[in-house]
């Protein structure tokens, strides 16, 4: 109970925190890279990333009386995939690829989409209902929210998925 009331096991803890926060989130943002193939970026973030860890292990591992530190351990490691993922997110390194399926519009998503500069292949489908639109495009991850909105605008029911992908060969890519 005295522990709760020590303002160095308090630091103790909250030094710990900061360091698995921010292991973590280095930890997340390397797996992110290494998806997308960039070796020296990982290479960068898993050195830091484990240099960290070893620090903050080795401190809760010398000071196993104080369960502060093993709160404020498993707590950066939950807040730094949190906050690692919110970076990722902000920096949206890579490309995705896109489909989009309309029953109506899809003549009409892809002239607007091809006016903007992006590249949109066509393909007849036929779905539950009928026959469909199936477009195909691939984008920059930081552009894909404005291309959902352009999507949306023109046919709010339009069935969109995505997924990453990393351009191996050729193709064209809107900068």
């Amino acid at each position: 109970m005295e522990i709760l009331l020590n303002i160095h096991a308090w630091l103790g803890a909250g030094m710990i925190f900061l360091m698995r926060v921010s292991d973590m989130t280095l930890d997340t943002l390397r797996v992110l890279v290494v998806m997308r193939g960039k070796k020296s970026i990982a290479w960068v973030l898993g050195f830091c990333q484990s240099a960290i860890f070893v620090l903050a292990i080795s401190t809760v591992l010398s000071n196993l009386d104080n369960p502060l530190n093993m709160i404020g351990y498993a707590a950066g490691f939950a807040t730094g995939n949190v906050v690692g993922m919110w970076i990722e997110e902000r920096l949206a390194i890579g490309h995705l690829h896109l489909r989009i399926i309309s029953s109506r519009r899809g003549a009409a998503i892809a002239e607007a989409l091809r006016a903007e500069g992006y590249a949109v292949t066509e393909i007849p489908a036929r779905g539950k209902d009928g026959t469909v639109s199936l477009l195909a495009i691939s984008v920059l991850r930081k552009n894909a929210g404005k291309v959902q909105e352009m999507i949306r605008s023109i046919d709010e029911e339009a069935f969109i998925t995505a997924e990453d992908v990393r351009p191996l060969r050729r193709g064209f890519w809107r900068p």
